[in-house]
């Protein structure tokens, strides 16, 4: 008989079986034995023994991928561990005191450069903006050509003071415009880094302004044109009040101011203006109406000087006296290359490219003020202006030739400031005597000291490491050299250790020749004779005229700090425009050098496709 085993095996038993219960017991117990001695199932072992723990698993799903645990176990932690680490860094970093790097203070051209732009301010005629930032000046010159009925202008309100006294020559002020404008062009990132780019161009739209008011700018031709506010001839032994004969602040002047007009015979004067202007529609080009304005007075003004010819100074004893021009032909070349740059209009080119225009203007001369740029004399300006065209933009035939020319002669005038040579004569103190010895040298030296830079900087961003004087190579380190040493020599290393920028360093002259900055603004008007008690005082001037570049030392670095001796102490606006222009340049060279801005420039002008020269006339046998 078979019965089932409970465990899943079968189990026969003996009906007959007559084993006594204690066998019955020892084979129940040998059974159990057996039994329990074979491998359970896991059902099996549940039902006997209840749930059994479960082993660790060896890898875990993490859904979209099964890692192993050991893996996993030693990710997480170790980003735990990571995390717990920064932490700590960062509380570290936070609590522990800060030691900021300081920012190292700016050098020496960029501190003057800060008080050479606020020399502008204090020159400003008219109702002053209120950040002119010059406490002891105010409105002024609110009359200027307002009682002239019948006249071409309406009024002739703003523009700049020349210089010490408060007459507006519109010939330098034109060329200390375009100075501005020329640096802005090349440096803007500089005058960027500095601070100062919003200032000088708010500080060229002053004269601009000004420029587009002495003349009918809205139209295409023109007949006359304003060159000077005020008059300050005193040779005629006349007492008038005017503004040389009175010393008085500006904002006081109660007498009346001449306008002085040229309707033909004033080319200088209209190709300078053009000059301004043109030159300050590029730093204006992001304010398109504005510089479109500047670009058509530009072109109506150089127009009518290219029709009238003649010498703005040849018709007025003044302009002769104070600001004389030797000839035009210069700004005409001038004139037409920033006209060329600011409109792209090729007929510039091709006029101020004339061999004849370059012979006109003394190109081939040589003589003892070739390479003297100033005021008066563009030539050399032009030159560099245009060599820049050569360098980048290679414009070949037809012009070629006459731009080699140019560049040639340019490196010509940077090979006579070295000291090297023997073109200029140098004091024992080191200052260039570009004007050979004659009084107020340092403008000369400064403007020098902008060209000698810029060239420098042309050539390195033409990947050019120097240039030729005869057989003899110069580096364009040379050239930064010579100016640093001029620029240097102006701030203070010279023999007097003295700084002739005023506010620069602690010795500067303190007894500026300049009307407003020797009176003292105490709610007293001095009339016209009554001011000259300050003139003629030996205190230093109560007004500090922060920025004015003094006339400046003899040819024996000779240096008087009187009031009344203007070829030592007075400041002008051209002199102090090339200074501007030499500071920016120089300034910021410990960061970088050579960092011209190599395209606004050409912004309106369009892509150059040079005409291949003229086939050769047939062959005739």
């Amino acid at each position: 008989m078979y019965g089932r085993d409970p465990w899943g095996g079968p189990l026969e038993i003996h009906a007959t079986d007559s084993a006594t219960d204690d066998d019955r017991s020892r084979n129940l117990n040998e059974i159990d034995r057996a039994a329990l001695s074979r491998p359970l199932d896991e059902t099996q072992q549940s039902w006997l023994l209840g749930p059994t723990e479960q082993k660790k698993k060896k890898y875990v799903d993490l859904g979209c991928i099964i890692v192993s645990r050991k893996i996993f176990v030693w990710t997480v932690g170790t980003i735990v561990a990571a995390a717990l680490l920064a932490g700590f860094i960062t509380l570290i970093v936070k609590t522990v005191p800060r030691h900021h790097r300081k920012t190292p203070p700016p050098d020496n051209y960029t501190v003057a450069l800060h008080k050479a732009l606020k020399f502008f301010n204090a020159q400003k005629s008219g109702k002053l903006p209120r950040h002119n930032n010059v406490s002891w000046r105010g409105n002024s010159g609110l009359q200027d050509g307002k009682g002239d009925s019948g006249s071409f202008y309406k009024d002739l309100v703003g523009g700049y003071y020349d210089a010490g006294d408060a007459i507006k020559f519109n010939f330098p002020m034109a060329y200390a415009m375009t100075m501005l404008s020329w640096s802005v062009i090349e440096y803007s990132a500089k005058y960027e880094a500095a601070g100062e780019l919003v200032h000088v161009k708010e500080l060229i739209k002053w004269g601009t302004d000004y420029f587009l008011k002495t003349f009918n700018s809205t139209a295409d031709s023109i007949d006359d044109l304003v060159s000077q506010v005020g008059s300050g001839n005193t040779d005629d032994g006349s007492t008038d009040p005017n503004d040389h004969y009175c010393w008085m602040r500006p904002e006081d002047m109660d007498y009346k101011r001449p306008v002085t007009t040229c309707n033909g015979g004033c080319s200088d004067l209209a190709a300078e203006m053009a000059a301004a202007l043109a030159s300050a529609s590029i730093v204006f080009k992001d304010n398109r109406e504005y510089s479109k304005k500047l670009v058509h007075g530009a072109k109506t003004v150089y127009q009518f000087g290219r029709t009238r010819r003649g010498r703005y100074s040849a018709g007025t004893a003044e302009s002769a006296k104070f600001y004389n021009s030797s000839m035009y032909w210069d700004e005409f070349i001038w004139g037409g290359a920033w006209l060329y740059y600011a409109t792209g209009n090729v007929t510039y080119l091709d006029l101020i490219t004339k061999p004849t225009m370059a012979k006109h203007a003394g190109a081939f001369w040589g003589g003892p003020y070739y390479g003297v740029f100033s005021w008066d004399n563009k030539l050399a300006g032009a030159q560099l202006l245009l060599s820049r065209l050569r360098l980048f933009l290679s414009p070949g035939y037809p012009y070629e030739e006459i731009l080699r020319t140019f560049h040639n002669q340019t490196s010509i005038v940077m090979c006579s400031y070295l000291p090297y040579f023997n073109k200029f004569n140098r004091t024992r103190g080191g200052l260039i005597e570009l004007n050979h010895g004659d009084p107020q040298p340092l403008q000369y030296a400064a403007n020098a000291a902008f060209l000698a830079t810029l060239y420098s900087d042309y050539l390195d961003a033409a990947d050019t490491p120097g240039w030729y004087c005869g057989p003899n190579f110069y580096s364009t380190n040379v050239l930064r050299e010579f100016a640093r040493t001029q620029i240097d020599y102006i701030l203070g290393k010279n023999p007097r250790k003295m700084s002739y920028l005023v506010g620069f360093g602690t010795k500067y002259p303190k007894h500026v020749h300049h009307r407003g900055a020797s009176i003292p603004k105490n709610k007293v008007k001095y009339n016209c004779k009554g001011g000259w008690k300050w003139r003629d005082s030996k205190k230093p001037n109560p007004n500090t005229i922060e920025g004015a570049m003094v006339a400046g030392p003899d040819k024996r670095d000779g240096f008087r700090d009187v009031r009344t001796n203007y070829n030592y102490t007075e400041p002008t606006l051209a002199g102090n425009a090339g200074l501007v222009a030499a500071l920016v340049a120089l300034s910021g060279e410990e960061e970088a050098s050579g960092t011209i801005d190599k395209n606004t420039i050409f912004s309106a002008v369009p892509p150059l496709f040079p005409t291949p020269p003229p086939p050769p006339a047939p062959w005739k046998p």
